[in-house]
């Protein structure tokens, strides 16, 4: 690929300050969200983004990521280079204002890109404050150049240090121990980012080394968001053989849309703004699905598949079994706050609307065959819709309620929201212990009766008859799938309390898939735990302990000494009395609770189509890849 190297369309004057770096070292959440593992994978992308929004003006096509043996990251691209002559505001290299002042880049005055994922600008400056050291090496015309900084401060001027071929930027720094809380990088998570950073810039290779661990990926997709498409539907039947593909630029923002029906019953839509993952979606994702539901209706009844009498499709029964990619590239995006989770530009709705409205309805005239095959789909769901409606009303009737809850659901008689907690225990057994165990003032206890519908292989009419699916849906009290509002919860803790076995992995894996699919708010605002109970209790006279790893129970052990040390292995919450359930696993002040977080949709949805999908060899291969992973498994 042929990159320009126009140095003289990126030069010191595109670099505009807005204010000096301030305070990022006290409060450094503020600007990466945290000071876990999030935290640390959030200083990568904030670097490697630099690296994209080079690509996207065209002037780089390879980012090399390299995780150090040190645990030092280095990223390198073939990009024009960081400019490094004399800034007329700061009186000291653009290079080091760009990395030490806050607010400072070339992607505010519009001449430095056209289109970048870091609108704020804060990226580089925020990473440099929050590591140990970095250095950073820019080469442009002819020379290498290089400063390096500690804890955000130069260690000297800027200076050439030898000559050099082509131009680029490569940054390498390592994260402050003083800062970040003990974590590490996952290769797995940041690899996903970016083979997602690689189809979102088709022709552009991303290459991710891990020296720690001898891992190594490299990223080219020439085909873009529709190779990502065909990617996220590689384990499911398909009902076109190849995506659509709508893209267009409109008034210097470039629209691209891929989409492919599957035999699912789940949506499926990723959307991006400039290369950054939106997962709260935004203007650019309303016009999308605006535009799809009306195509969708239109050549419904121009070709008759819905009658004069029919009602309009509705957006859940276009959308079910989509697989979709929208990707916007803008020139002044406004995303809500610095993790940009939102785009809020409502010129883009528009704009999407029209680009989809006309590429979409041009595919279905050109793709009859295919055509045909959505509109069945889309019917087929409307009238499971209708089904799931009356069966959803049969839920909510007080009738109903009266008849099914009371001897399941052992209610807490505080009234505030905020301070409930609901405990889905599995099984009479374990659900007597926690209800004789629980505080009464503020625990709730739902026990149910063996193991749940998969919902992942169900219509919504299936779940909503299952009993057990219907007693939890209305105990929490705000609704399922579409209609769920986390506003309207009973209990603001919602714990999922299995037995340390087989049988209760398998019932926390059903569960997990029920709340990811059809209560996915419940996950994203922090709602959902899984309890920790005790896998052992290890007494020596009147010294006991109660212990939660294999690792631990070895230590203690040790600690105790073989001679006279009794060990008890727990697999069901029933063998442990009211008390000792209590002490171990319901009392806050003693208890493990493990909150439930999505950090990877992408990979989530893959996990769960695998393990709960319809095609068991992908499940097969997955359990062989992960089965040395494997903890606490009954033989």
């Amino acid at each position: 690929m042929d990159i320009a190297k126009n140095h003289e369309t990126y030069t010191a004057e595109d670099i505009q300050v807005l204010q000096g770096l301030e305070a990022v070292r006290l409060r450094p959440s503020m600007y990466i969200g945290s000071t876990d593992q999030k935290g640390l994978h959030h200083l990568v992308l904030e670097i490697v983004d630099n690296s994209i929004d080079e690509a996207m003006a065209g002037y780089c096509d390879r980012v090399e990521i390299t995780i150090q043996e040190n645990g030092a990251v280095c990223v390198a691209d073939n990009g024009r280079g960081i400019p490094v002559e004399i800034h007329n505001i700061t009186k000291v290299s653009a290079l080091e204002t760009v990395m030490t002042t806050l607010h400072a880049g070339g992607k505010f005055g519009g001449r430095g890109y056209t289109v970048c994922g870091g609108l704020h600008g804060v990226g580089a400056s925020v990473v440099n404050a929050l590591s140990a050291w970095m250095k950073v090496e820019v080469k442009r015309d002819g020379k290498l150049y290089r400063q390096e900084y500690e804890r955000g401060i130069p260690r000297a001027a800027v200076k050439v240090v030898g000559s050099a071929e082509g131009s680029g930027t490569v940054t390498t720094f390592l994260a402050d121990d003083k800062i970040f809380e003990k974590g590490d990088y996952s290769f797995e998570v940041l690899a996903q980012s970016f083979r997602e950073m690689a189809y979102l810039n088709k022709g552009v290779e991303i290459w991710f080394r891990d020296l720690r661990h001898g891992y190594d990926k490299t990223f080219y997709f020439e085909g873009g968001i529709v190779s990502f498409v065909r990617h996220l539907n590689r384990k499911r039947g398909v009902l076109q053989l190849m995506p659509a593909y709508v893209a267009k630029t409109l008034d210097s923002t470039i629209v691209e849309v891929a989409l492919q029906y599957n035999e699912s019953f789940t949506e499926s839509t990723l959307s991006f703004a400039n290369c950054i993952n939106t997962i709260d979606g935004g203007s650019h994702l309303t016009g999308f699905r605006s535009a799809l539901t009306r195509v969708l209706n239109d050549y419904g009844r121009k070709y008759k598949f819905l009658k004069e009498s029919d009602a309009n499709l509705t957006g859940d029964d276009v959308r079910e079994g989509l697989t979709s990619i929208v990707s916007v590239k803008l020139t002044h995006p406004q995303f809500e706050g610095q993790t940009k989770t939102r785009l809020g530009n409502q010129e883009v709705k528009g704009m999407v609307e029209s680009v989809v409205s006309e590429g979409l309805t041009f595919y279905l005239e050109e793709h009859p065959a295919e055509g045909k095959r959505v509109m069945e789909k889309c019917i087929t769901a409307a009238r499971a819709r209708e089904a799931a409606r009356k069966a959803r009303d049969l839920v909510t009737k007080k009738g109903l309620f009266d008849s099914t809850l009371p001897g399941k659901l052992a209610e807490c008689s505080e009234k505030n929201p905020a301070e409930c907690e609901l405990y889905i225990v599995e099984g009479d057994s374990a659900g007597g212990s926690a209800k004789q165990g629980r505080d009464r003032r503020f625990q709730a206890i739902l026990p149910l009766k063996g193991k749940i519908l998969n919902v992942e292989k169900a219509r919504p009419e299936k779940m909503l008859a299952h009993e057990e699916i219907r007693a939890l849906i209305t105990a929490l009290g705000a609704g399922n799938s579409s209609e769920f509002d986390p506003t309207r919860l009973r209990y603001h803790r919602v714990i999922i309390m299995t037995d340390a076995d087989v049988d209760g992995s398998h019932i926390r894996t059903l569960l997990l898939t029920f709340f990811y699919r059809h209560m996915g708010k419940l996950i994203e605002e922090g709602h959902l735990f899984i309890a920790q109970p005790p896998l052992y209790r290890v007494k020596k006279g009147k010294e006991e302990h109660w212990i939660y790893s294999d690792k631990e129970k070895d230590e203690r052990v040790a600690k105790m000494g073989t001679k006279g040390v009794e060990i008890q292995r727990y697999k069901g919450l029933g063998e442990m009395n009211p008390q000792q359930l209590w002490d171990t696993t319901m009392d806050p002040k003693n208890r493990i609770l493990l909150k439930v977080d999505i950090e990877d949709a992408v990979k989530a949805n893959e996990v769960i189509e695998t393990l709960m999908g319809e095609e068991v060899p992908p499940r097969k291969a997955f359990i062989q890849a992960h089965a040395r992973q494997v903890r606490n498994l009954d033989i």
